[in-house]
C-alpha cells in the first residue's frame, strides 16, 4: 500500500465482502493426520489474500452511501463487541456441549447469540464508550465539548 498499488474494482466493498466472508467461512482443512493444510490455508490466507482485499478497498473511489455508513458502524462496534462478546460465546458453547444440541437448534440459538452480541456492543458503545471518549478528548486534548448528539 505503500507503494501505492491499489486494485480498481466496480463495487470493491461488496467484492472485499464476499472475499472475506468466503475466506473466514471455509472450514477448517486437514484432518488429524495432515494439520499442515490448514496452516498453509492460513498462510495463504495472509500472505495473499488479505493484502488483496486491502488493496481492492483503497481502490475504491465510491466512499459515499450505504457502504460508508456500514462500514463506520461496524468500525465504531467493532471494540466494544470485541470485549463484550466473550461471555455469550461462553456460555453458549457450554450449553451446546452440555446438552448435546441438534445443529438446526443450535444455529438458531447461535444467531440469537449474534444479535444479542451486537444489541450489548451497541449499546455500551452509546452509553459508554463514546462518552468516555468524549470526556477524556476533552480533559486530555484540551478540546471543547462537542455540542450534543454528536
Amino acid at each position: 500500500m505503500r507503494l501505492g498499488k491499489r486494485i480498481k474494482v466496480p463495487n470493491g466493498f461488496a467484492v472485499c465482502s464476499l472475499l472475506l466472508v468466503a475466506a473466514l467461512a471455509l472450514p477448517r482443512f486437514g484432518g488429524t493426520e495432515n494439520l499442515w493444510l490448514n496452516g498453509l490455508y492460513d498462510a495463504a490466507c495472509v500472505i495473499l489474500l488479505f493484502p488483496l482485499i486491502v488493496a481492492i478497498g483503497a481502490g475504491e473511489r465510491d466512499v459515499d452511501g450505504p457502504s460508508v455508513r456500514v462500514a463506520r458502524f461496524f468500525g465504531d462496534l467493532s471494540y466494544p463487541l470485541y470485549i463484550t462478546h466473550y461471555p455469550l460465546i461462553y456460555i453458549y458453547t457450554g450449553w451446546v456441549v452440555d446438552n448435546k444440541i441438534a445443529p438446526a437448534q443450535g444455529a438458531l440459538a447461535g444467531a440469537g447469540v449474534f444479535v444479542a452480541a451486537v444489541t450489548i456492543a451497541w449499546v455500551c458503545l452509546k452509553l459508554y464508550d463514546e462518552p468516555t471518549r468524549r470526556w477524556l478528548a476533552s480533559r486530555l486534548l484540551g478540546m471543547k465539548k462537542p455540542a450534543p448528539g454528536t
